[in-house]
């Protein structure tokens, strides 16, 4: 059993991680949602943001969590983490681009590392204080006395790591009023979002000590933000018509596929003939087993707006979903047509021609699958359909190849050295193919 002491000190150790929520490995455990229409447009929304941020060369990847809580956030240098519930929550492109330029403050001022070296630095000194204490017990034959002298020491580090954590998202928000300055956007969306999160926390902060919070209290944050915002010549500036109407439709497609139906039909009733309120009907229909209706919704979206590539690519879902698989192909082609960088719909269409059964479509499905790895790498199905199609051709070395490639980007280690041992066996010695193996068989873990 642990002495009271030890559990003091672990538990300080916890509290100052909690701090800064998921770390890296905990990001990577998260339940992720992967849209390629979403990931399109909040790219597209993040890509100049970063730019003024200077960080416009490197490579940041939006990742969409499986979670109704609004949030986002970072937990490394390379990806920004948006819950499908702040999609949900943000009702314009400038309230959800004011978030993102939020996390962008974090990122261009290294947060993260600092974060880490002050947890560090709060741990070694309460394990000090920890250790004193106990020397002041053990003087004083009163065991007590130290764990009362440690626990007071923990609150104050406690504290103290709280206060950090503020401070830093003080200056994030800072930068982002900056960053959207310069890109010549409004902050009014991120005022209005923090606005909206104080309501929702009026009652929850009533009482609540300031200095226990690991964010600024709602009316300080707020009135920061606004001081700095209405200094902006682009204060009333509004969003363009264009991404108005993509937002409003990847909201409706995030509204239809996890809010209750009941909401789903409140918020887009039968009188409302907008394409995003067609696009909520047409996914609720499949999402609750009627395909057919599906169908018919999509096929009036895809008459409306004949060159919108979700629209194909949905089609194409529902017949592959549904068992139509040779009914996929053709909207889904043409979905690829129009969205040529999008990884995940050409995953989906090398998908449905493997599927097909016609070994005529096997080249064209390794063609497609090999470059939507290439734009998307994180898809382990991906790895798995050409398997399939390089077995079906013979091609035994590459077809374990992408067996070894599926298990590693699903996290099978063991599993992902085993079939690169394989490949590398029959696979020529030096190729690409034989290199992409052995990097495999000689990764190590990291510690």
């Amino acid at each position: 059993m642990k002495s009271p002491l030890a559990r003091i000190a672990i538990a300080a150790f916890a509290a100052f991680s909690a701090v800064f929520g998921p770390t890296a490995a905990e990001a990577e455990r998260l339940a992720l949602v992967r849209d390629a229409e979403a990931e399109m447009l909040i790219s597209d929304y993040v890509r100049p943001i970063l730019a003024a941020a200077g960080l416009g060369k490197a490579t940041i990847q939006i990742k969409i969590v499986n979670d109704t809580a609004f949030n986002a956030f970072v937990a490394d240098s390379r990806h920004i983490f948006v819950n499908t519930g702040t999609i949900v929550d943000a009702e314009t492109p400038n309230q959800l681009i004011g978030v993102l330029a939020h996390e962008t403050g974090h990122l261009a001022a290294a947060h993260l590392v600092q974060k880490r070296q002050e947890i560090s630095r709060m741990q070694i000194l309460t394990a000090l204080a920890v250790l004193g204490s106990a020397a002041a017990g053990v003087a004083s034959g009163n065991g007590q006395i130290g764990a009362a002298g440690a626990f007071g020491s923990m609150q104050l580090s406690q504290r103290s790591m709280l206060a950090y954590a503020r401070e830093q998202e003080s200056a994030a928000d800072i930068a982002a009023v900056r960053f959207l300055d310069k890109t010549g956007q409004s902050a009014k969306g991120m005022l209005q979002t923090f606005q909206h999160l104080a309501q929702d926390q009026l009652f929850a902060s009533l009482g609540a000590n300031p200095y226990l919070q690991t964010h600024p209290m709602p009316q300080e944050r707020i009135t920061q933000i606004e001081e700095l915002a209405r200094k902006s010549p682009y204060f009333d500036k509004p969003d363009s018509p264009d991404l108005v109407a993509r937002h409003a439709l990847m909201r409706a497609k995030f509204i239809a596929f996890t809010e209750p139906l009941a909401k789903v039909v409140r918020q887009y009733p039968d009188s409302d003939k907008s394409l995003p309120a067609y696009y909520a009907r047409a996914i609720a229909a499949f999402r609750f087993s009627d395909p057919k209706t599906a169908l018919d919704r999509t096929d009036e979206l895809i008459r409306q707006a004949p060159s919108n590539p979700f629209f194909w690519e949905f089609k194409g879902q529902i017949l592959y979903e549904s068992g139509s698989v040779k009914a996929a192909i053709e909207p889904l082609r043409k979905a690829v047509s129009l969205a040529p960088r999008a990884g995940l719909i050409r995953v989906l269409y090398g998908s449905a021609l493997v599927g097909s059964g016609d070994s005529k479509n096997l080249d064209e499905a390794i063609s497609n699958l090999e470059q939507g790895m290439g734009d998307d790498p994180d898809q382990p199905v991906g790895f798995r359909q050409l398997a399939i199609a390089y077995s079906r051709k013979g091609d035994l070395g590459r077809a374990d190849l992408a067996s070894a490639q599926s298990a590693f980007a699903s996290g099978d280690i063991t599993l992902a050295k085993q079939y690169a041992l394989r490949a590398e066996a029959s696979l020529k010695q030096g190729t690409p193919a034989w290199l992409r193996a052995d990097d495999i068989v000689t990764y190590k873990t990291p510690k």
